[in-house]
């Protein structure tokens, strides 16, 4: 069978298993992201093993063109997520962000350093594993809370800003790791030192904001008065994609913070309403139900043995508790109420893409082996699943359709 041929019968079984398992997960009261990663669960090596059926020859398939079309998918999340806040709910949740941010970020790193040297790993490798336990998945809880329509609360605003520290550190803290233990064929996060780094950051973060407040406004106003048809959603698009890839090429930054800071500027426009139509139809048609299969896609439990269980526990448990205690912490520190902090700390359990990324540096490196590299690749599909029905118990029932959205984006600074 012809490679394309593979691909469009690919494409329509993890788009059909998406929608049937968001509907499931649905008729029993959780989000539908919940469904659509178990859905991928049950395609992947761990159950059906669907990418290695007889009729689907090509290895591009599984190891590019799905993958594509899953980070296509996480980066329109990211940029919807951007266009539902406000430039102003996000300031105002400054202070919580950081304390939030950075408590997500020294939690995680100090406890998985402390576990790890208790199971007997060398301080490196002890280090290393809490690097690889800090990363946050900000596009899972963002889409559960999208669904619930508590996104603009006070913990879904300060989770987005938290998320932004959370990976700015683990850059950070990755780069310092590998200038001092790396060896001589260390990442391209090392190269050029911390300080380049910091500064490749902050010159991105200040190129962007520049653009979007004040080039991008003038600029759509023109292009929708182009005779094109969908102009708007198509300059969007493009924006979206050069605002993802000039994070991570040039800001040294994952490229989903470069999708949300391009929604967060579209949708201070005067056409953030077409925007948003034209968006969801495609991202939640096609390549947002991708990425949440892609995730249960990726996990091989069948790879666990009797031998692996402890470590796979422990991780686990420290992965989930870490973020709870420092975000948490954070979020009381930042004079949140309990259940608030409570609500920002189980946000930031969720592991995704950043962690595979940096366990990937970890083998190449040999601070892991391939046993860790699978315990994480399965705790990102845990966690991704917990997280969804703990904040569904966490957050206020959602308003019915038409009904204004509770905002509760105090002033916190």
């Amino acid at each position: 069978m012809l490679p394309f041929l593979q691909f469009l019968i690919v494409l329509a079984l993890i788009i059909s298993a998406a929608k049937l398992g968001g509907l499931i997960s649905v008729r029993l009261g959780q989000p539908a992201v919940a469904g659509e990663v178990l859905a991928g669960l049950l395609l992947g090596p761990t159950a059906l093993d669907m990418l290695h059926w007889g009729i689907f020859t090509d290895i591009h398939l599984i190891e590019e063109t799905i993958t594509f079309l899953a980070e296509l998918g996480v980066l329109m999340l990211m940029f919807i997520a951007g266009l539902e806040l406000h430039i102003s709910d996000l300031a105002q949740s400054g202070r919580a962000s950081v304390i939030a941010g950075v408590m997500g970020f020294l939690a995680p790193l100090g406890m998985g350093y402390f576990v790890a040297d208790w199971l007997g790993f060398a301080p490196a490798e002890a280090l290393f594993i809490g690097l690889l336990l800090a990363p946050t998945s900000v596009s899972i809880s963002a889409q559960t809370l999208m669904e619930l329509r508590v996104l603009r609360s006070r913990a879904g605003v300060s989770l987005l800003g938290a998320a932004v520290i959370d990976d700015i550190l683990v850059v950070l803290g990755v780069s310092v790791f590998l200038t001092v233990l790396g060896g001589s064929g260390a990442d391209q996060l090392a190269a050029g030192g911390v300080f380049l780094i910091v500064l490749r950051m902050v010159l991105y973060l200040a190129g962007a904001m520049l653009i979007g407040y004040f080039i991008i406004p003038r600029v759509i106003n023109w292009v929708e008065r182009m005779p094109v048809s969908q102009n708007v959603v198509a300059f969007t698009f493009v924006t979206m994609i050069v605002y993802a890839w000039s994070a991570e090429y040039l800001g040294s930054m994952a490229t989903i913070i470069g999708a949300f800071l391009a929604g967060l500027f579209f949708g201070r426009t005067e056409l953030k309403g077409q925007i948003e139509q034209g968006f969801s139809s495609i991202a939640y048609g096609v390549f947002v139900p991708v990425f949440f299969v892609s995730v249960g896609l990726e996990a091989n439990f069948r790879e666990l043995d009797a031998s692996s269980l402890p470590l796979l526990v422990a991780l686990l448990l420290t992965a989930i508790l870490s973020k709870i205690i420092g975000s948490g912490l954070g979020g009381l520190l930042a004079r949140f109420p309990l259940r608030e902090s409570l609500q920002l700390g189980f946000s930031m359990v969720p592991r995704g893409e950043v962690v595979l990324i940096v366990a990937t540096v970890g083998i190449t490196e040999g601070f892991i082996t391939q046993t860790e590299l699978s315990i994480a690749v399965i705790m990102v599909v845990l966690t991704t699943l917990l997280t969804p029905p703990i904040l569904r118990l966490l957050f206020p029932k959602p308003p019915l359709p038409g009904e204004p959205q509770v905002l509760q984006a105090q002033e916190i600074n």
